[in-house]
């Protein structure tokens, strides 16, 4: 179900800071219309960690009525405390989520066993498809081989989100589990190489601002014509590493200020783009030829 361009979106917020719903689901639209293969509400770069429960579930229904099953809705549903995830994975499933994107427990830092049991529990309390969200960047721990392999035994545990980087994981990975284990990239700049080792497409941060691109890119890796996904790499490789110049998604937020997508209002403990960061994100933007939004 879940393959290609896949957008890790961010949220709007309004000048006071809360939840812009008109401006989101306005947002989504774009998205499908520019040829986006699969929406993540509520991820990292949707700033999850801030929202509050009940923004949660409504920035997840927004998403879900505004997708209005044109393309699949993989719901960001992780939480280092099981019963957490496991209560937010039963919303998203109610609400009507094609799956959910579990990240691997932060802070806590459970070992394999740990993680193998965070996950079955998720699993048996609910219906929903899972993709592990393996970060170890981010959660300090990092989940092995051997448990996702075990993990992918369970007939809900679908696949994985790989944000560690490394293609040489991704190929053991790809080794131990086959085919049927769906692998998206984490790492936008890693796209074209994931493709190589058994990888079905990219849950993408670039894409909140440049959809088209990043769809075009996939769709010519998904064909085999590498020629042109090569090409379209070396324009959005810039972008990529742009977007994370400073504490994501500041970056992606300010560029969309500028498209007219959305205010570049984060929340902290983030902080807007500084001056510096505007001005490198602003002439980049010129030079690739992002051009205003109009949602019509």
């Amino acid at each position: 179900m879940f393959q290609g361009s896949i957008t890790a979106l961010i949220t709007p917020f309004t000048e006071d800071g809360s939840v812009d719903a008109d401006r989101y689901q306005k947002f989504v639209d774009w998205q499908i219309k520019e040829g986006t293969n699969g929406l993540v509400p509520v991820g990292t770069t949707g700033e999850s960690p801030t929202l509050t429960h009940e923004e949660h579930h409504h920035v997840v229904e927004l998403c879900i009525e505004a997708a209005g099953g044109r393309v699949p809705v993989m719901a960001g549903t992780g939480s280092n405390s099981t019963r957490e995830a496991i209560s937010l994975t039963q919303a998203a499933q109610k609400m009507g989520a094609d799956a959910a994107l579990v990240v691997t427990p932060y802070y806590n830092k459970p070992n394999q066993a740990g993680l193998y049991a965070h996950f079955k529990a998720i699993h048996d309390a609910t219906d929903l498809p899972i993709y592990i969200y393996n970060i170890p960047g981010r959660s300090v721990i990092d989940m092995g081989v051997e448990t996702m392999a075990a993990l992918a035994e369970l007939p809900r545990i679908v696949g994985v989100k790989d944000a560690t980087g490394d293609l040489e994981r991704a190929a053991q990975q790809y080794r131990a589990m086959g085919p049927d284990f769906i692998m998206l990239s984490g790492d936008d700049p890693t796209s074209l190489a994931f493709y190589a080792t058994g990888g079905r497409g990219t849950i993408s941060v670039t894409s909140n601002i440049a959809p088209k691109l990043c769809s075009d890119f996939h769709k010519a890796c998904l064909a085999g014509d590498y020629k042109t996904a090569l090409a379209l790499q070396n324009r959005l490789l810039p972008l990529h590493r742009a977007m994370f110049i400073e504490p994501s998604p500041a970056p992606a937020k300010f560029v969309g200020s500028l498209l007219g997508i959305c205010t570049d209002r984060v929340r902290l403990p983030l902080l807007p783009l500084t001056d510096v960061g505007r001005a490198t994100l602003a002439s980049l933007v010129s030079e690739i030829g992002l051009g205003p939004v109009n949602f019509g």
